[in-house]
């Protein structure tokens, strides 16, 4: 399987512009004006007119830009426009017919067909499908429909009101805008200050050391299924997984972060802390590099390796701890190459720590959407291909004091991102560890969070906590090893035959 390379690095910034919500709700307007008035370019005034009335709309996009309308909050976004057609009454038609053909076009045709259709092979007709994830999607990219339409049809419907007084020599009520300002201020304030109410509780004490006299593991290995819903794994047959989980230690409210987007989970794993103290904040990562310790700074401190192997836009979080691979691969193939290629660096750098991340569960759930056969077939297909990576590392003699932590980073809702705002399947992760140190049999039903990952690898393998680490130790998961348990290391293999 290819490395990412450098261009596949900077196009995946470029393209989290454009799939991110925030970042892509100015970069549509701007879009979307330029081009609908593509024949006034030449005017010389079209330029000083629009210019100028751009910057009246800096404060909206800039109170859009600074509030999350995660789920239900999204549906609070019609009453600014709503309020605008009252006040002011003057709509462009023709602009806003125009902005809804444009928006359905880049995410039904050239994300949801297009694009997918080179990146990951998906079929020529995948449009007859996606429009559908389109409409209901609820997570933080700029396919949620029911959040961006209210935010462009009223950004845009004030730009051109603007456009239109100023280049007419009209005069301009500038007390009644900030008045509608300071309203749409005030509206975001109260909603997120009285009903967004459904992010997960943040620990605010550091993780505390816990007494462990028993044996460490060698290694731990860790395999994100990325974007595996916690039902659909659950309906889906993976007798191999089913039998780790069933032989260790389950956690069964496993809690991924605010906002659960990939590289968000990833830093809040590797560094046992949340994204407002890390950095990392959505998968545009505006400045690179975590702001904290992570995993594997506290395993360089006692001489271990670690590494993460996973897609391209980890870099702009984790650095030189990421090799990554190319993402432009047919999704049928793709698991099996990352896993390949996990052989490989195992093979050179017998590493302690090691974070794969698969990822055509997550791709599918993307393109196809998550309560589709597609969907449990990936997961099934993981399932077989973890049997036999694990079983390869056990013929290398990797197995001997092992543990295997298999989990996602955040579950999907039924939606062309299908996951960022904690929509239902987004919240909760399959999350179990299985090895000589880890209890057997056992399900805690307690709420964790993935936090507690970062710590948890530390305790495994004798490292110190990552300096901002707050997610608690995994304790329940931990065997206590005695004296007359220390030579069942040697012997406790998985058995991938029976």
């Amino acid at each position: 399987m290819k490395q990412a390379s450098t261009f596949e690095v900077i196009a995946a910034r470029g393209w989290n512009l454009l799939n991110e919500g925030k970042p892509f709700t100015p970069i549509f307007v701007v879009g979307t004006i330029l081009l609908f008035y593509i024949g006034e370019w030449g005017n010389p005034s079209f330029w000083q007119t629009a210019g100028f009335s751009l910057l009246l709309i800096v404060p909206l996009l800039a109170l859009h830009y600074h509030f999350d309308f995660p789920l239900l909050l999204r549906n609070y976004l019609w009453l600014p426009f709503v309020a605008y057609l009252i006040l002011w009454g003057e709509v462009n038609l023709p602009l806003l017919t125009f902005a809804l053909g444009l928006y359905f076009f880049f995410t039904v045709f050239f994300w949801g067909t297009f694009y997918y259709h080179l990146r990951i092979g998906t079929s020529w007709l995948n449009f007859t499908r996606f429009w559908k994830l389109v409409l209901k999607n609820s997570d933080s990219t700029s396919g949620n429909a029911q959040e961006q339409l209210p935010k462009f049809l009223l950004i845009l419907s004030v730009w051109d009101l603007f456009y239109d007084k100023l280049g007419n020599g009209m005069a301009v009520d500038y007390t009644s805008y900030a008045l509608f300002l300071l309203g749409v201020w005030a509206l975001s304030w109260i909603l997120h200050r009285y009903l967004f109410d459904w992010k997960p509780e943040v620990k605010e004490t550091l993780t505390e050391p816990i007494e462990d006299t028993g044996e460490k593991s060698d290694k731990v290995i860790m395999i994100v299924i990325d974007g595996m819903r916690k039902e659909r794994f659950q309906e889906a047959n993976t007798p191999f997984l089913d039998k780790l989980r069933k032989n260790g230690t389950e956690y069964a409210q496993m809690e991924t972060v605010y906002p659960a987007r990939t590289v968000v989970c990833f830093s809040s794993m590797m560094t046992g802390t949340y994204p407002q103290e890390h950095g990392i904040k959505s998968n545009m990562v505006w400045k690179l590099g975590i702001k904290v310790e992570s995993i594997f700074d506290s395993l360089r401190k006692i001489g271990k390796k670690g590494r993460l192997l996973g897609v391209a836009h980890l870099i702009d979080a984790m650095g030189d701890d990421v090799d990554a691979y190319t993402a432009v691969m047919d999704n049928d193939s793709v698991d099996k190459g990352i896993l390949e290629n996990a052989k490989r660096i195992m093979e050179k750098e017998d590493l302690d720590f090691f974070n794969i991340q698969l990822i055509s569960t997550d791709q599918t759930g993307h393109s196809r959407g998550v309560l589709y056969d597609e969907y449990i077939q990936k997961i099934e297909e993981a399932d077989h291909l973890i049997e036999e990576f694990v079983s390869w590392m056990d013929t290398k003699g990797y197995m001997k004091n092992t543990t295997l932590l298999i989990c996602a980073d955040h579950g999907q809702a039924d939606g062309i991102g299908g996951h960022g705002h904690l929509d239902e399947g987004e919240r909760y992760v399959p999350f179990f560890m299985y090895g000589p140190q880890i209890e057997q049999g056992k399900v805690i039903d307690d709420k964790h969070s993935l936090i507690s990952v970062a710590p948890t690898v530390a305790q495994l393998l004798g490292a110190p906590y990552p300096g901002h680490s707050r997610g608690s130790v995994l304790t329940d998961a931990l065997k206590y090893a005695r004296k007359e348990h220390k030579h069942e290391t040697e012997s406790h293999r998985i058995s991938t035959s029976s």
